[in-house]
């Protein structure tokens, strides 16, 4: 028989689990003993795949989108029970674990998502579609950089249009209730939820998803009637430091009705690039207070609405004596004015 393919043997030794992408595949940590460095192995499992020639799909989608945006991969390989995509170790982790460490200013968000959206638009322009654009698919180079990752389930695009093997509905657009196929559109509305989900906080985002999880289990069918209407996620929820040009930028990337939505990525990150006011007040998790901390040249700045509606202004110095700002410390202060006082300070 002719073996046009030579196979070789290839070791690496399992170091720590660092996240399962789904039911039928794990990413760990290991050390590659032939590169003789720790690098990331996601591991698919055959045992559920249908079709054979599928199985190194996700490895060649990324190696096929090389670009300083996109995760790299180093290699795809296979044992009797596994396929094996190779990539490197980022120590930042991702978006995801980014927030659950504190909550992001505006200008966090806007530095990552143009950066998301470079690598959004470079897999676009190549025909492909990514179906799952969330922050846990958002990692952070060694300089910081968001790299969009995981392509299991990405698709070429046939006539401008795809349709991916399975779907997660927390992340889902409007669009999914009438049923495949999709255009470059669903990905717009995930980048809009993504950009939700960075300015207001993961906690924010869960809190109103929690809402359709009872004791029957999930409302599919009033979630997805919240969805297709934009009512999830709340609209009207943003913090007052996040300016209107960014909110109208999310909410844009959300609209019930595709052909509303920016018609590509790169329109996105021209929006994003626009946003001009608030841009490093860090909003602090509280349960009773709304707390918005910004540092700058050695100062800090604190503003806090109390549970009454009172509020306070501080400013401290090279770690001295906090000082109020007696113009900014109130008895009750309108939403208008709290909103003036970030952005002007």
């Amino acid at each position: 028989m002719l073996k046009p393919y030579k196979r070789a043997e290839l070791s690496f030794r399992e170091i720590r689990e660092i996240g399962a992408d789904g039911r039928n595949s794990t990413t760990h940590l290991v050390y590659d003993a032939q590169l003789g460095v720790d690098i990331v192995m996601k591991t698919i499992s055959k045992s559920k795949m249908i079709n054979a020639d599928e199985f190194f799909s996700e490895a060649r989608n990324l190696y096929a989108t090389a670009h300083q945006n996109v995760v790299q991969i180093h290699y795809a390989c296979e044992d009797a029970s596994n396929i094996y995509i190779a990539m490197p170790f980022y120590r930042r982790g991702s978006v995801k674990g980014l927030m659950s460490s504190g909550r992001l200013t505006v200008r966090e968000v806007i530095r990552l998502g143009c950066q998301l959206l470079s690598g959004l638009h470079n897999i676009h322009s190549k025909g492909l579609i990514h179906f799952d654009i969330k922050p846990d698919n958002i990692l952070l180079s060694n300089r910081g950089e968001a790299l969009l990752s995981d392509f299991g389930l990405a698709k070429q695009m046939e006539l401008g249009h795809a349709a991916p093997d399975k779907l997660y509905i927390r992340m889902a657009p409007p669009e999914v209730v009438a049923g495949p196929p999709y255009n470059l559109l669903f990905d717009i509305y995930q980048v809009g939820l993504t950009l939700y989900r960075m300015i207001n906080g993961n906690e924010e985002f869960y809190r109103q998803f929690a809402s359709f999880d009872g004791t029957a289990g999930l409302d599919r069918a009033g979630l997805a009637r919240a969805i297709t209407a934009g009512t999830f996620p709340d609209r009207a929820a943003f913090g007052e430091h996040v300016p209107q040009k960014l909110q109208r930028v999310i909410i844009k990337c959300l609209d019930p009705v595709p052909a509303n939505r920016f018609p590509s990525a790169l329109k996105v990150a021209n929006a994003l690039a626009e946003v001009d006011q608030c841009f490093d007040w860090r909003p602090v998790p509280d349960p009773v207070r709304r707390i918005w901390v910004k540092r700058e040249n050695g100062t800090e700045k604190r503003f806090v609405v109390n549970a009454d509606g009172s509020t306070t202004f501080t400013s401290c110095a090279h770690g001295g004596t906090p000082r109020q700002k007696r113009e900014f410390c109130k008895a009750s202060m309108p939403k208008a004015a709290i909103k003036r006082v970030l952005k002007e300070n």
